[in-house]
């Protein structure tokens, strides 16, 4: 028997969520996000089948979410204690079928690792488990890696199943944009195109030592490898060893002066603190994320002299990155990340350098 790897991916999760919880909302864009207000500051947490066909997403505001949506659009706040609850229900279900290793990358994804001669009925079982478990549908990707079988489920949805393997991998892919693959993001992808890659078949063939140079030592002979499908295969229940803990603030009101801002990023660096020093785990690095008005953002970080166990010095710390922003700018979100120490123990998991666990 061969041995495999399901990427599970829920539909709509959180939307569906919702949909189980009110079903006269069937059939209705559906937009999740905020307090539900679309008058208020806050962004998209999922949307609807029915309203991502108005080209509403994830991450965007609700007020352009609003202004894109059909008079029959329903907005509702998020309710994170409905989706961890759906979440364990969906895992323990998965968890259930016999011969696999579970994974866990989110509330509303996993891995699944099997060894087995038909990994198309394994899918099927998973998504009749969970349906009947929670309601619920899910995409099942099929690989022979965790790179390819996260790409995959894209194929499959909704509620369908896809194989991707090295078989036909650029049969499939090759012809495609390097955005597709999974971890090139906009601005990766346009420094990609700077040397005449455009497509994942052209990644694949392109010069290991230019990307090298391009992306560093690591980077570099990843974005490469990733060109032809590449990636690590063993699924491992191994629980996640979180890197870090943030606090994200959108604002009703812009601040307007450096001290309202001070003010709102050491307070936000403090609640991260105290997530950090309840695991035990000194803070090694904290990041700024700012949000200027309208819409423009940027991130800052800065590795502190010493791994810190004092709430004031991180708190320190990012105020004196806050004290590099643009005085003059009207600021609506803050959010200030700090990185942690790993535990002596470390992370026996094989990570890939982008995009967290996988």
């Amino acid at each position: 028997m061969a041995a495999w790897v399901l990427h599970v991916d829920m539909d709509q999760f959180i939307a569906a969520v919702e949909v189980l919880r009110r079903p006269e909302l069937a059939g209705l864009p559906v937009i999740v996000g905020g307090r539900g207000d679309p008058t208020e500051r806050a962004v998209v947490s999922t949307a609807s089948y029915e309203a991502r066909a108005f080209g509403i997403g994830s991450g965007m505001p609700l007020k352009i979410a609003a202004r894109k949506a059909p008079p029959d659009a329903v907005f509702l706040p998020v309710d994170h204690a409905a989706y961890e609850q759906a979440s364990e229900d969906v895992m323990t279900a998965l968890r259930a079928l016999p011969g696999v290793v579970l994974e866990v990358i989110g509330w509303d994804e996993c891995f699944l690792g099997i060894e087995t001669d038909d990994p198309e009925a394994t899918a099927r079982e998973a998504q009749a488990a969970v349906l009947s478990a929670t309601d619920l549908h899910c995409s099942v990707g099929i690989g022979d890696n965790k790179i390819r079988a996260k790409i995959a489920t894209e194929f499959g949805k909704p509620r369908g199943i896809f194989r991707l393997t090295e078989a036909n991998w650029f049969e499939v892919m090759g012809e495609k944009s390097t955005r597709d693959l999974w971890g090139v993001g906009p601005k990766v992808h346009k420094r990609l195109a700077a040397h005449g890659i455009g497509t994942v078949r052209e990644l694949a063939d392109s010069d290991a030592e230019e990307l090298i140079r391009e992306f560093g030592p690591k980077m570099g002979v990843w974005y490469h490898g990733l060109g032809s499908g590449l990636g690590p295969s063993v699924v491992d229940d191994t629980p996640w060893v979180a890197r870090s803990h943030s606090r994200e603030t959108t604002y009703q009101q812009n601040l307007t002066t450096p001290s309202e801002v001070e003010a709102a990023v050491r307070e936000l660096a403090g609640h991260a603190f105290d997530d950090c020093a309840a695991e035990g785990r000194p803070v090694i690095r904290v990041h700024l994320k700012v949000r200027y008005a309208p819409f423009e953002t940027k991130t800052f970080g800065r590795k502190l002299p010493e791994p810190a166990t004092d709430r004031e010095a991180v708190m320190a710390a990012a105020a004196a990155l806050a004290a590099t922003l643009d005085a003059d700018r009207e600021v609506r979100l803050l959010g200030v990340r700090a990185e942690m120490a790993m535990p002596e123990t470390g992370d026996a998991v094989e990570r890939t350098p982008v995009r967290g666990r996988i």
